[in-house]
């Protein structure tokens, strides 16, 4: 959730040569645990930390996005028997509360339950090479690494359309 109102306040940073790449290598390391070797004093760095701020901003917004719906889908759906609009003759699982529940609980919660720490593994995975890639001094497997990134970006872009419809 930090990742998001850091990467805002780090854009304009890094624009103007300021520290954002030590503030994204410190939040690293103290919430995903990620050492990213600081690239050296002589080190032009100034590029690299705007080229994480624009790239990572936008996977850190899609995966504050993924946490909070697939987290609410969690919710919503192991508490089908508490929505308002829970009428089971026309559920799946229905025309009972007990097989709408079930299908409802099963399905959408538990499932969701279970997927979405590894989800989320997934987003801190990128997130961490990124850091490392671009903030560090490690560059090995950066391109490939970018190149998820953004296509992972994308791909939530796109299937945020029909959720949204969905509203």
């Amino acid at each position: 959730m930090l990742a998001v109102p850091v990467g805002v306040l780090c854009l304009p940073l890094a624009l103007v040569g300021g520290p954002a790449g030590r503030i994204q290598r410190g939040l690293a390391r103290r919430f995903l645990g990620v050492e990213a070797a600081d690239p050296g004093r002589g080190a032009r760095t100034g590029l690299l930390a705007v080229a994480h701020a624009v790239i990572g901003l936008p996977l850190n917004l899609m995966a504050l996005t993924v946490s909070g719906y697939f987290w609410t889908v969690v919710v919503i759906n192991l508490a089908y028997p508490l929505r308002p609009d829970g009428d089971p003759s026309q559920a799946w699982g229905g025309p009972t509360m007990a097989g709408a529940w079930a299908v409802h609980g099963i399905g959408g919660g538990v499932s969701f339950l279970l997927i979405t720490p590894w989800v989320m593994r997934g987003f801190t995975v990128i997130q961490a090479r990124l850091v490392k890639g671009f903030l560090g001094a490690d560059r090995t497997g950066l391109l490939k690494a970018t190149s998820i990134a953004v296509a992972l970006a994308l791909v939530c872009a796109i299937l945020s359309i029909p959720v949204i419809h969905q509203l």
